[in-house]
């Protein structure tokens, strides 16, 4: 019992006296455990409930829904993008060492309020998923899938709750620049067969996250080399995600890019094995109708036999 009073009193101690108290009040922060409840119902919802209840129903035909849930995210992304520049980046931080600005200054909490936005567009990705369920396609929920989405909230309420501006931010003003050209992405392919046949740089998204997950590691964990006012569990934190998910991201890249191109390259490769094969044997054939019992060959001795005598 004592350890686990000792427990509570470190958790509340954590919670009240060392977290920012300006956003102890805000939406969902006083506490974790509402947003590890939404992630674990987001997580049995899209790998459990979701694919029971589409078992025997017809895919929805989500087109328009697609198209305007895109277009909100490619608007909320650039303005969540533009207001970590104004807040900060590419104006007043330093992308070396950037400490947490706890003051109630016009630009500190514009800062921290973007950080919040930031933290709730992690639920709205959830429909990224859902949608993918309601139209029956299945084999896109993959692992990678409802890893990132299903721990995006979690972590990001932390960077909220404790540090909401900063070096760390730097990981939410890459990523919302990310989000831009994913969902325009989406957005496009969401138009139809028309538009989509100009989307070949599908691979090259995936590319583009992977460089920004090492950029994001590169940047959080030069601060272990450098003295900086800025706490270091919150690198270690944003760096081991940006590893994370830069494993899991370059092993979807090899799955989906690398392997499938070697196999539709062997597939072809046989394809053409087969059909040299059948035209050799074509060309054969005619040989062994002639000559396998003889009496070709026996037709052309005649024949020249008949030559000479006329001779």
């Amino acid at each position: 019992m004592e350890v686990l009073r000792r427990l509570a009193a470190g958790y509340h101690d954590l919670m009240d006296n060392k977290s920012d108290p300006r956003v102890n009040d805000w939406f969902l922060m006083s506490s974790p455990l509402p947003t590890l409840a939404i992630c674990l119902t987001y997580v049995f919802i899209v790998k459990v409930l979701g694919p029971k209840l589409m078992e025997n129903r017809k895919p929805f035909e989500l087109k328009n829904v697609l198209i305007y849930y895109n277009l909100f995210q490619v608007i909320f992304s650039c303005w969540l993008f533009y207001e970590s520049i104004v807040s900060g980046w590419f104006t007043s931080y330093s992308f070396r060492c950037q400490p947490v600005d706890y003051s109630r200054s016009p630009l500190a909490m514009r800062m921290a309020k973007g950080c919040w936005w930031y933290y709730f567009s992690k639920f709205t990705e959830f429909f990224d998923t859902i949608f993918f369920v309601m139209r029956k396609k299945f084999d896109h929920v993959s692992k990678l899938h409802v890893i990132h989405h299903g721990i995006m909230p979690m972590s990001v309420w932390f960077g909220v709750k404790f540090t909401p501006g900063g070096h760390s931010t730097f990981f939410g003003m890459l990523n919302t620049f990310v989000h831009i050209v994913m969902y325009s992405y989406y957005l496009l392919a969401a138009m139809g067969p028309k538009v989509q046949k100009y989307l070949w740089w599908k691979k090259y998204l995936t590319a583009l996250q992977m460089v920004q997950f090492v950029l994001v590691f590169a940047h959080a964990f030069q601060l272990l080399f450098i003295d900086c006012d800025y706490p270091r569990a919150f690198v270690w934190w944003i760096g081991m995600h940006a590893v994370l998910f830069y494993y899991l991201f370059s092993d979807f890249y090899k799955q989906a890019y690398i392997k499938k191109t070697k196999k539709k390259q062997m597939k072809l490769n046989i394809e053409r094995m087969n059909a040299v094969k059948s035209e050799s044997k074509e060309m054969k054939l005619p040989l062994l109708n002639g000559f396998s019992n003889g009496s070709g060959l026996g037709d052309v001795r005649q024949r020249m036999a008949g030559a000479v005598a006329s001779q």
